[in-house]
């Protein structure tokens, strides 16, 4: 049979780049194919990856032990055969030759478009500059930081680049004088005021764009957050400005709105913190330069729905679940505006209530799972798998963060030695990993390749898991009433159960523990500390 070589790594060689850019018509037939494919795996351009044996060996037949868990682990193992053969189906169909030679064709067709796009549309990219040689000294033009290139790195200025810049920077400054010069001029002459016209225009297609458009300045070039920068300080100096040379009323309320759309696009504090400090300086130059009975009218403010929408999103996307317990309710005038302190005042209210939140969330480790609706889990592993405890497939260890797919759905994870363990949304408990002395919970002394679910008597919902980081493993499992369950290795009486015997399934703890609800325990390597109320 055809060896099989679809599992591969692929290591490209930039110094042969020339070679493979000039290959062109090879490709059409399979010789040629495979003629290339055997080149990259003389010039280990291609490297052979063992494929994980995990899915050929076949499910481990259930112990049935237990009455109530004996249809879901008959349904489970069902569902391991059936994969399991899935897998065999696939290696068998992609060890075919029409498997191997599209396989051989696809990878070589990669390797060529690699060596054109680097040759061809990647010229302007330079090398990290010489620490021993100045930009003076060697006459190199100027390097550009660009946040988008892989690494961070920096390329040369083209002059298609600094054509580009001079053309965005010259078009910006003629562009704010414009607005300026018209709102001077449209005091005298109403009908010439073009200014507000482009700043609504600017907010409605910042509105139309998806939530967070600009929060990820990796992607954005250097010229782009230099342009809203330059936008930036002139929205704020339009927003404070007051007197015959500035904005009036409607314009310093669209540069506002504008300003604050472009903050939470941004997606950072620190924009909304400057907008914050902006109203309040707007609306302190504003009330300064009134007096009497028109001291309200001069204010100003910004839409009620803009602020609505604002702070729904801002609770949208960061996590936030429950009502708002704002005490500042928003409020508007006949015009449906909000004035600038009141706006200022809810919006920073907002950002307390949400780091509040942030902060309990993040140290209510040990609340009950289930209790309340939880967002999609993703969980990565690495490190040794040498007794399956990364629930990858195989025995080889993970050298970088990967993402697993055992723990989909796991609340807490709990690394023990050489096993990790699962709690669930609903409670439940699951196990993988080497199995000796009983430490999974599962009933025996087998390692367990996949996350098992423990079978516990009586019937509980876990919150918290803690494992023994020593050689005999033993653990112990918490519920929310605070009932404590122990397995494993029973030396020196750890296990809490008047004995040192070895229990391979949960078991709870009885004696002066009945009864008590836990509030903090900690296991080490040979004992246990449990403290209770």
């Amino acid at each position: 049979m055809v060896p099989c070589q679809t599992h591969v790594m692929l290591k490209w060689q930039e110094h042969l780049n020339s070679s493979w850019a000039a290959e062109d018509s090879q490709t059409a037939t399979r010789q040629g194919a495979a003629g290339l494919y055997a080149k990259l795996l003389h010039n280990k351009e291609v490297v052979g990856v063992a494929q994980p044996v995990m899915d050929l060996i076949g499910p481990r037949l259930p112990d049935f032990q237990y009455e109530s868990s004996a249809a879901e682990e008959r349904e489970e193992y069902l569902s391991s055969l059936l994969h399991s053969q899935r897998c065999l189906a696939h290696r068998v169909l992609a060890r075919t030759p029409y498997a191997l030679g599209l396989h051989h064709r696809l990878v070589v067709l990669q390797r060529i478009y690699y060596a054109l796009h680097s040759k061809y549309h990647d010229r302007f990219r330079a090398p990290a500059p010489s620490q021993t040689m100045t930009s003076q000294d060697s006459g190199a033009m100027e390097p550009a930081s660009e946040p988008w290139l892989p690494g961070g790195g920096s390329r040369v200025k083209s002059g298609t680049d600094v054509l580009i810049e001079m053309g965005v920077r010259t078009g910006l400054s003629l562009l704010f004088a414009l607005l300026q010069q018209n709102w001077r001029y449209a005091r005298e002459d109403p009908g010439v005021a073009l200014c507000n016209d482009v700043l609504a225009t600017a907010s409605s297609v910042l509105a139309s764009l998806p939530p967070l458009s600009l929060a990820n300045e990796n992607k954005i070039p250097a010229v782009g957050l230099d342009c809203l920068a330059q936008v930036a300080d002139f929205l704020k100096k339009t927003s404070v400005s007051s007197g015959s040379g500035g904005a009036d009323r409607a314009g310093r309320r669209l540069a506002l709105e504008l300003l604050l759309g472009l903050a939470v696009q941004r997606g950072s504090l620190r924009f909304l913190l400057e907008w914050v400090e902006v109203a309040l300086a707007a609306s302190s130059s504003s009330i300064t330069s009134s007096t009497g009975s028109q001291q309200l009218q001069s204010e100003g403010g910004v839409g009620y729905d803009l602020i609505y929408q604002t702070l729904l999103q801002m609770r949208q996307y960061s996590g936030f679940r429950g009502d708002s317990l704002n005490s500042q309710a928003l409020k508007k005038d006949a015009d449906g505006l909000c004035s600038l302190s009141h706006v200022a005042l809810c919006l920073f209210e907002e950002i307390c209530n949400l780091a509040s939140n942030c902060l309990c969330s993040c140290s209510a480790g040990s609340a009950s799972p289930g209790g309340v609706e939880n967002d999609a889990v993703m969980v990565y592993v690495w490190g040794s798998n040498s007794s399956h405890q990364l629930a990858e497939g195989t025995l080889e260890k993970i050298l970088q963060p990967k993402l697993a797919q055992g723990f989909s759905d796991a609340q807490m994870i709990e690394a023990g030695q050489y096993c990790t363990f699962s709690v669930s949304a609903d409670g439940s408990v699951k196990a993988c990993g080497k199995g000796s002395y009983g430490r999974l919970g599962l009933g025996d002394s087998n390692n367990q390749s996949m996350p098992k679910k423990l079978a516990l008597e009586p019937p509980r919902n876990m919150c918290k898991v803690s494992s023994s980081k020593g050689s005999d493993g033993h653990t112990l499992a918490v519920t929310g009433e605070g009932e404590v369950f122990s397995w494993g290795d029973g030396d020196y009486g750890k296990l809490g159960h008047g004995n040192s015997a070895t229990q391979k399934y949960p078991k709870i703890i009885q004696g002066p523990l009945l009864g008590k609800v836990s509030l903090q325990w900690r296991l080490t390597r040979a004992h246990c500390v449990v403290g209770w109320m």
